[in-house]
C-alpha cells in the first residue's frame, strides 16, 4: 500500500444525524469507533443509554461505538479521522484539531459543500489547514440519507481518494450487510457532486411547494444535473463520476426524499415562506444549498460556466426573487441543444 494502512480504529467528528450514522457503520463493520461529540450530555447519552437522542432517536447503537466531548481522546490512536461537522465550520473546526491529526493517518471528509469566500472543497480545505498531502485526504459521497441507513436499509456510497489503497482500506473498514463502498479517483467529482445536489434539490423543492407536477421537477434534477457536470468538467473532473453514485445517485435521493433538508426547506420557499420563515421552521438551522449556492455560482463565474439553475435559487434565497419569476426564467431562457 502506498502509505495507507488497514483502518481498524476510527475517530468521527461530529455527532449530528450523518456522523452518527457513518460511525455506527463503521462500528458494524467491526471497527473500534470513537464519536466526538460538541456538547457532552451527547456523548454521555451515547455511552450510557446507546443512543442519540437529538438526532437518531430510537436507534440503538453498536457496543463497539463510544463517544467523547474532548476531541484529543476521541483522536487518540486513530488510523482514519472522519470530519462530519458543516461544510462552513470545517475550517474553525480543522483549526483546532490540526496538532493531532499527524501520523499519515487517512483524513475524511462527510461534509458536502463549497466554502464561501475562499471557493475551496472540501479536501482543499483540509490539505491547507491540516498541512497534509492532497493522497491522504478521502470524501464519502452518494444517496446517504441518514436515518435510512441507520435503520439499516441497503444502500451505496462512494469513497473518492487520489490514493486508490487508502480508498480501498476505507472501503473494507465500513463493508456491512446494508452498506456497499465504491472507490474512486476523481475527488473532484465526488466533491462537486455532493455540493451541487444540495442547491438543485432546494429548486426541486421550490417547485413542488409551487405545486408543479413530477415533469417540472425531473426537468430540473435532468438539467441540474447537466449544470453540476459542466462545473465538474471545467474544474477537472471525469464527466462519468457524474452519471454515477455521487452525481446522479445523490441528486436523486436528495431531490425526491422527505428526509433531505434541502428538499423539504425549498417546499418552503416555494410555498412563499421567507428564508427566515424557513429556518425557524427547520429548528433554527439553514439548509447546505443555502449557503453553498453563493459559492457555487462563484466558482461558476469564475471558470465561465452557466448555471441558470444555482443562480436562480440563490436569488430566491438572497434577494428575493419570487419562486413563480424562477419558474418563468428558467423555462423561457433561449433555445439550445440538450448537450450543450
Amino acid at each position: 500500500m502506498s502509505g495507507a494502512r488497514e483502518v481498524r480504529r476510527v475517530a468521527v467528528l461530529g455527532a449530528g444525524s450523518w456522523g452518527t450514522t457513518f460511525a455506527k457503520v463503521l462500528a458494524d463493520a467491526g471497527r473500534d469507533v470513537t464519536l466526538w461529540a460538541r456538547r457532552p450530555e451527547v456523548a454521555a447519552a451515547i455511552n450510557e443509554r446507546r443512543t442519540n437522542p437529538d438526532y437518531l432517536p430510537g436507534i440503538v447503537l453498536p457496543a463497539r461505538l463510544s463517544a467523547s466531548a474532548d476531541p484529543a481522546s476521541a483522536l487518540e490512536g486513530a488510523d482514519a479521522v472522519v470530519f462530519a461537522v458543516p461544510s462552513q465550520t470545517l475550517r474553525s473546526n480543522l483549526a483546532h484539531w490540526r496538532d493531532q491529526l499527524s501520523g499519515g493517518r487517512t483524513l475524511v471528509s462527510l461534509a458536502k459543500g463549497v466554502e464561501l469566500g475562499t471557493l475551496k472543497r472540501m479536501s482543499e480545505l483540509i490539505v491547507e489547514v491540516a498541512g497534509v498531502l492532497p493522497d491522504q485526504v478521502a470524501v464519502v459521497s452518494g444517496p446517504n440519507l441518514a436515518l435510512e441507513i441507520a435503520h439499516g436499509e441497503p444502500t451505496a456510497t462512494v469513497i473518492a481518494c487520489a490514493d486508490h489503497d487508502r480508498a480501498v482500506a476505507l472501503q473494507n473498514a465500513c463493508a456491512t450487510g446494508y452498506f456497499r463502498a465504491y472507490t474512486n479517483t476523481d475527488v473532484i467529482g465526488c466533491e462537486l457532486g455532493g455540493a451541487g445536489k444540495n442547491v438543485i434539490a432546494l429548486a426541486v423543492g421550490i417547485a413542488a411547494g409551487m405545486g408543479l407536477g413530477d415533469n417540472s421537477r425531473a426537468s430540473v434534477i435532468t438539467r441540474g444535473l447537466a449544470e453540476i457536470s459542466r462545473l465538474g468538467v471545467a474544474l477537472g473532473a471525469d464527466p462519468l463520476t457524474f452519471a454515477g453514485l455521487a452525481g446522479l445517485g445523490d441528486l436523486v435521493a436528495t431531490c425526491s426524499s422527505p428526509l433531505s433538508r434541502n428538499r423539504t426547506f425549498g417546499e418552503r420557499l416555494g410555498r412563499g415562506e421567507t428564508l427566515a420563515e424557513a429556518e425557524r421552521a427547520n429548528h433554527g438551522q439553514v439548509a447546505e444549498g443555502v449557503k453553498s449556492c453563493l459559492s457555487i455560482c462563484e466558482l461558476g463565474e469564475r471558470h465561465g460556466v452557466e448555471l441558470p439553475i444555482a443562480d436562480a435559487v440563490r436569488r430566491v434565497c438572497h434577494e428575493d426573487l419570487a419562486p413563480s419569476s424562477m419558474a418563468k426564467e428558467l423555462i423561457s431562457r433561449s433555445f439550445k441543444p440538450e448537450y450543450l
